[in-house]
């Protein structure tokens, strides 16, 4: 494989404000579908809760920098590139791993748990995970010092992405039912439509780029993605989780916030030479992490579960 140099992409400069919106927006619709019931699954099933929380935010991170420790011995994974798969690594479950789960036959109850715990926890988590592996490895732990990322200001910019929205739906939620059932399957399209849109000019405003770069990151996208899908159907089958319950495990460890992964790149690595091949790879798992998804939601679905 040729050396993957930092890809020269070119954005509009309301390009960040636009995916700002749109991730605010799908937060806050996800948010208005949220009941207190639905973190009652916490307690009633702990461990299919704690598996997913640990299959996210500990094997996946763990698992992508043993990944890119393997692939350095065949082909050549810049700096840059490491750090976009320990990002992606590092963010919650996606916005439709919901949808995914309905499709694929998975605990709903606990699908929506996790996607609950895992956004609140991201706050937190997301940076501090970020950091945590991201200085496993020499070259990508020089280029965070380099870049001088204070931790801070990344929490609080998933703050104002997730938490803000995330409470203001959930208390619109709370206090305007009618309001938020009415609301909620709009505000959800809207927000995936604007960053569907922003996908789509990006996209065209780089396709050279992109096209030249596909070839170079597709089999290691698919690899990553493959890892998370596999990994999180494994621990679920190795402590005894229902059949149900590893799919949703599956599909909340490979369907990521691949948006809120685009935005903290655009945020803090925009003026370094990382950002290119960062930004590819973030970009391209949003976009494959569908594709596996429905492709393993449709195999699913089709399969009859016997288990009571």
């Amino acid at each position: 494989m040729e050396p993957f140099s930092g890809a020269d992409l070119h954005f509009e400069d309301g390009s960040l404000l636009l995916m700002n919106i749109a991730l605010g927006i799908i937060m806050f619709g996800i948010a208005l579908e949220l009941r207190p019931s639905d973190f009652g699954h916490i307690l009633r099933s702990p461990k299919a809760v704690i598996l997913g929380f640990i299959s996210q935010f500990l094997y996946l991170p763990a698992i992508t920098i043993l990944l890119i420790l393997f692939l350095r011995l065949f082909i050549d994974i810049p700096p840059g590139l490491a750090l976009g798969m320990v990002l992606v690594s590092a963010c919650p479950g996606g916005n439709v791993s919901n949808f995914i789960s309905v499709l694929a036959g998975a605990n709903i109850a606990l699908s929506i748990s996790l996607t609950a715990v895992a956004t609140l926890s991201a706050i937190a988590m997301t940076p501090f995970s970020f950091a945590f592996w991201g200085s496993m490895l020499p070259d990508t732990k020089e280029l965070l010092l380099e870049l001088h990322v204070n931790m801070w200001e990344m929490v609080k910019t998933v703050l104002i992405l997730l938490g803000l929205p995330l409470m203001v739906g959930m208390l619109v939620r709370r206090f305007q039912e009618k309001i938020a059932d009415r609301l909620a399957a709009v505000i959800k399209v809207l927000g995936i439509v604007i960053f569907v849109l922003f996908i789509v000019i990006a996209f065209y405003s780089n396709m050279d780029a992109f096209f030249r770069y596909i070839k170079r990151i597709f089999g290691i996208v698919f690899l990553h993605n493959f890892l998370a899908l596999a990994g999180g159907y494994l621990i679920g089958l190795t402590f005894g989780l229902p059949e149900k319950s590893r799919r949703t495990l599956s599909i909340e460890t490979g369907i990521q916030n691949s948006g809120l992964g685009l935005v903290l790149i655009f945020s803090f690595f925009q003026e370094s030479a990382a950002f290119g091949a960062m930004a590819v790879v973030a970009a391209w798992w949003g976009i494959w992490h569908i594709v596996a998804g429905l492709s393993i939601a449709f195999y699913w679905g089709r399969r009859k579960i016997t288990e009571h």
